[in-house]
């Protein structure tokens, strides 16, 4: 009698400790004044971020701006100097690495398997924070719907370590979905993709965002991050240099200064969208 009600006890805490899903606009992961050191150089200096449930928030910036370390940062995979990061309104230390991983999913920007797994057991990794937990039922219906959102399906019975690079980056973004976490943290999801993949993968990270997901993705496209973001953080040399929506803050003037090479902003003539390209006055071919 002892024993079942111990074991009832614990599938009780097991339940009570799952995470509910948050109401559109509630800020999930926090960072208030962040600083991340390196050799003893500020990698990120006073940056603060807040990240909303239902949004898409594109972090922007040129290379070693600190995109992936404010990404590594937010995660608890990079130990900041000062300041605080919060997910789900506590500080990261407050959460265990199982109740961090049912609450938020990492996709690093490279994708490394030290065995000889196939592309449907990394999937399938992605559900080892549900375990003996009451949503482990979804298990095998999460990952079928994964590996086919990925357009996968077709390599799951393949090792892992023989794909292409842009055929691990779906499997691996499978797996991060397969998790099906409150809070999606993406590092360069489409870096490796083909032009088609790099649309569809946009689409995903906008899908799970009207799902209510709060989503942060890192990406080099400009365009990208114009058509598929609700917010835009522009990084630069490890501070904030603009936040908010992307009209306000994909300006030519914040851009070029940033990258350090003219930009220009317009509106496509027939869809009205935003594009954002590097300007070239003289293209080839068209020099005397």
């Amino acid at each position: 009698m002892t024993f079942l009600l111990d074991r009832s006890r614990r599938l009780f805490r097991r339940r009570s400790d799952l995470p509910t899903p948050n109401e559109r606009g509630t800020v999930t992961m926090r960072a208030a004044d962040i600083r991340v050191e390196r050799g003893g150089r500020a990698v990120l200096d006073g940056v603060s971020l807040t990240v909303h449930a239902g949004e898409v928030l594109a972090l922007v910036g040129p290379n070693g701006a600190g995109k992936s370390t404010l990404l590594a940062a937010l995660s608890g995979d990079q130990p900041v100097a000062s300041g605080a990061v919060e997910l789900d309104g506590r500080p990261l230390a407050h959460w265990s690495p199982g109740e961090m991983a049912r609450r938020r999913a990492v996709l690093p920007q490279q994708h490394t398997v030290g065995f000889s797994f196939t592309a449907r057991q990394v999937v399938r990794m992605g559900r080892s924070p549900w375990h003996r937990t009451i949503r482990a039922t979804d298990d095998e219906r999460r990952i079928d719907e994964c590996l086919n959102m990925c357009d996968v399906r077709h390599l799951a019975d393949r090792p892992f370590s023989v794909l292409s690079g842009g055929e691990r980056a779906r499997v691996a973004l499978a797996r991060v979905l397969a998790q099906s976490t409150e809070t999606v943290l993406l590092d360069e999801p489409t870096a490796a993709l083909d032009l088609g993949h790099q649309e569809a993968v946009m689409q995903i990270v906008r899908e799970r965002a009207g799902e209510g997901a709060a989503v942060v993705v890192v990406v080099h496209d400009l365009g990208l991050a114009a058509a598929y973001a609700d917010r835009i953080c522009v990084l630069d040399d490890g501070r904030s240099a603009a936040d908010g929506p992307p009209a306000d803050v994909l300006t030519e003037g914040l851009l070029s200064d940033v990258y350090g090479h003219p930009i220009e902003v317009f509106t496509h003539p027939r869809s009205g969208a935003m594009l954002v390209l590097p300007r070239r006055d003289d293209p080839p071919g068209t020099s005397p």
